[in-house]
């Protein structure tokens, strides 16, 4: 093929070593990261995990996607790498959403809680 030839697809590059099966998995990476995430943070807000395992798990997924995963000779095996440790960060942060989430209701409750009060408490009748 000739750069420019009919035959070869518009705007479409290649990176050099990917693969068949490693550009499929890069293609829907981020879905299966977060389908991963919400199973697994599902898991650990009903305390079926334990949270500082997957604190511990996420430490490692993400470590060894730094220092090995992304110079994998393997396309699928950087791409998977990629995923358990995009996945496993996620979950990380399910747990401080939800403490986030819980303290603004806390919050919101306490607010209205005062405003209820100076409502009752400047009442003249």
């Amino acid at each position: 093929m000739v750069l420019g030839s009919p035959d070869l697809p518009q705007r479409q590059v290649l990176d050099h070593g990917s693969t068949r099966a490693g550009r499929w998995l890069r293609a829907r990476r981020l879905k299966f990261a977060a389908w991963i995430a919400v199973v697994e943070g599902l898991l650990v807000v009903l305390h079926v995990i334990p949270w500082f395992a997957a604190l511990a798990l996420a430490a490692l997924a993400a470590g060894f996607y730094i220092w090995l995963g992304r110079e994998l000779r393997s396309d699928v095996g950087r791409q998977t790498s990629w995923i358990a440790a995009a996945s496993q960060v996620m979950v990380v942060l399910v747990p401080v959403l939800v403490a986030l989430i819980g303290g603004l209701a806390i919050l919101a409750v306490g607010i209205l809680a005062v405003v209820a009060l100076v409502v009752l408490f400047t009442d003249r009748s």
